[in-house]
């Protein structure tokens, strides 16, 4: 794989910056992939499950390498970090996951993408009922505008009929990505790419089990897949799936974050929502209305206020990782 861990996890200069941005930009542009082609799997005859083991599966495979290389030996460390690694693999990867793409399959992926985008706002409710970090003006600012857009965005003003299946998986795909969120931004001494390594195997094999006594429904055909006016055959988008919009997301956003810092690294990574957009529109024919392009605006815009409203150290008066 190009990207080493030591050139992950090694912290970048100003001149790395450029390069920074490019690894932020493959990395939403690839996670932003994952509706459009999880939405045609599951057209073709894929459960949700089925479509999440492999994207998840595949990734794990894939990163198994240079995540051995990063832990060096030292198993020590995951068995110090085991209640990070199992609440990031259970939660944060397979459940937000397989929520996700429950969602896409009752609504369109935009506006599924665009509620699980929220989770920023569900992080500061966290952390000010958790913690007592009482956000200030700047945030709340975001919040209410974030609030805003998705109602623009679920049409609710307008009584469209929205399907609450869909409402409610992505809802439960905003709380994964708030885990994730709240995870990433913990002290660990655990290397990332050990921990996205370790919580991509522990999520696959827990959604093997939940499938092996039905809790989880599990299905894949071999029948091609069809986007748009093209049909191809299905181990192209199950390819895709795992190493495209998994290992090298996973493996990108990490580089992204090391040589930018994590807001700023997060500020690109919203391009996730214009990507994910694109590609529906490209490969499964989905074009927002109007209202709901302008509540997706609303969104975005809200969590960047948000983001910007973030102290720059820690309640611990550390400076911010």
């Amino acid at each position: 794989m190009a990207i080493m861990a030591d050139d992950i996890q090694a912290p970048a200069g100003a001149s790395a910056r450029v390069a920074g941005l490019w690894f932020a930009v493959l990395s939403a542009a690839s996670f932003g992939l994952s509706g459009a082609l999880a939405s045609g799997l599951m057209d073709a005859g894929w459960t949700a499950g089925g479509a999440v083991i492999v994207r998840v599966g595949l990734a794990a495979v894939v990163l198994s390498v240079p995540a051995w290389v990063a832990l060096g030996g030292r198993w020590s460390l995951l068995r110090a970090n085991a209640g990070v690694v199992v609440a990031y693999g259970v939660f944060a990867v397979g459940g937000a996951q397989f929520a996700y793409f429950n969602a896409v399959r009752h609504m369109d992926v935009g506006v599924a993408l665009l509620i699980e985008y929220t989770a920023p706002v569900t992080v500061v409710c966290w952390m000010w009922l958790r913690h007592a970090q009482r956000p200030g003006r700047i945030t709340l600012v975001g919040a209410v505008l974030a609030a805003a857009g998705l109602v623009l965005v679920l049409d609710l003003l307008s009584g469209a009929d929205l399907s609450a299946v869909g409402v409610a998986w992505a809802l439960v795909a905003m709380v994964g990505a708030a885990v994730y969120f709240v995870l990433s931004a913990g002290e660990s001494d655990l290397h990332p790419l050990v921990l996205a390594a370790a919580g991509l195997w522990l999520a696959a094999i827990v959604l093997l089990l939940a499938g092996a006594v039905g809790v989880v429904p599990v299905r894949m055909s071999d029948a091609d897949v069809t986007y748009g006016d093209t049909s191809v055959p299905f181990w192209l988008p199950v390819l895709a799936l795992g190493v495209v919009t998994a290992a090298i997301a996973y493996v990108s956003g990490i580089a992204a974050s090391r040589r930018l810092g994590p807001r700023l690294a997060s500020f690109v990574a919203l391009l996730e929502v214009l990507s994910g957009l694109v590609f529906a529109w490209l490969l499964l024919d989905q074009v927002p209305a109007p209202v709901q392009v302008a509540g997706g605006v609303l969104v975005l815009i809200g969590i960047v206020v948000v983001k910007l409203g973030e102290p720059a150290t820690p309640v611990t008066g550390r400076p911010a990782a």
